[in-house]
C-alpha cells in the first residue's frame, strides 16, 4: 500500500511541476530533464510513469482540467449566492489568475491550445474535453441562473456558454499581447450584457 501512495505521489509531484513549468516556458521549449530535477525525481523514472512525452502533457492536461471543473462545480453550488452571483465570482477568478504576474497568466488552455493542438492529437483531444467541460457547466449554470430570475439571456444556454467562454479565452490572450486588462474590462461588460444582469 505504501509503495502505491509513493508511485502515485511521484506521478503527481511530475505532473505538478511540469504544470508550473510549461504554464509559463510552453510544452516545446521544456524538456524532461528540466521537470524531473524541479520535481526532485530521477531522470531513468520518469518513464515508468508516461511512456513519452505526449503521454505526459496528455496526463497533465487531464490533471489540470479535473481540479478546474472541480473549483467550478464547488463555486456554483456555493450557498447565500444567486447563480448571477456565482458566475461574476467566477470570471472575477479568471481576471485575477490571467491578470497575474504582469499580465502573464497560468491557464494551459491559454498557453498551450494553439502549441499543442498543432503538436499532438492526444493532447489536442485532452484540451477539447476540458474545455468542452467547461462550457458544459457554463451552460448549466445559465440554464440555473435563467430558472431562479438572476439571468436574463437571448438564444440558447449552450450558445451564450460557448461565446463567453471563447470571449474570455481569447481576451486572455489580448491581455499577453497588450499587457493591459482592458481586454477582460470589455469581456466583462460583454458578460454582463449577455447574462442580463449589466445594471447590477
Amino acid at each position: 500500500m505504501a509503495v502505491v501512495t509513493l508511485e502515485k505521489d511521484t506521478r503527481s509531484a511530475i505532473l505538478k511541476t511540469g504544470q508550473k513549468i510549461m504554464s509559463r516556458k510552453g510544452f516545446s521549449a521544456v524538456g524532461l530533464t528540466e521537470i524531473l530535477a524541479d520535481a526532485g525525481v530521477p531522470k531513468g523514472s520518469f518513464y515508468h510513469y508516461f511512456d513519452s512525452k505526449d503521454a505526459f502533457g496528455e496526463a497533465m492536461l487531464t490533471a489540470y482540467f479535473e481540479d478546474y471543473l472541480a473549483e467550478m462545480d464547488e463555486l456554483f453550488v456555493k450557498p447565500g449566492l444567486t447563480m448571477a452571483e456565482r458566475l461574476m465570482v467566477y470570471f472575477a477568478n479568471w481576471r485575477q489568475s490571467q491578470g497575474a504576474f504582469d499580465c502573464q497568466g497560468r491557464c494551459l488552455a491559454v498557453k498551450l491550445g494553439a502549441e499543442v493542438s498543432d503538436l499532438s492529437e492526444t493532447m489536442r483531444l485532452a484540451l477539447k474535453a476540458g474545455t468542452n467541460g467547461i462550457i458544459s457547466r457554463l451552460k448549466s449554470a445559465i440554464e440555473d441562473g435563467v430558472g431562479e430570475g438572476s439571468l436574463h439571456v437571448a438564444g440558447s444556454a449552450g450558445d451564450v456558454a460557448a461565446t463567453l467562454y471563447h470571449q474570455w479565452l481569447g481576451a486572455s490572450v489580448m491581455v499577453k499581447i497588450v499587457r493591459t486588462h482592458d481586454p477582460f474590462e470589455i469581456a466583462l461588460q460583454s458578460t454582463r450584457r449577455m447574462l442580463g444582469i449589466a445594471g447590477r
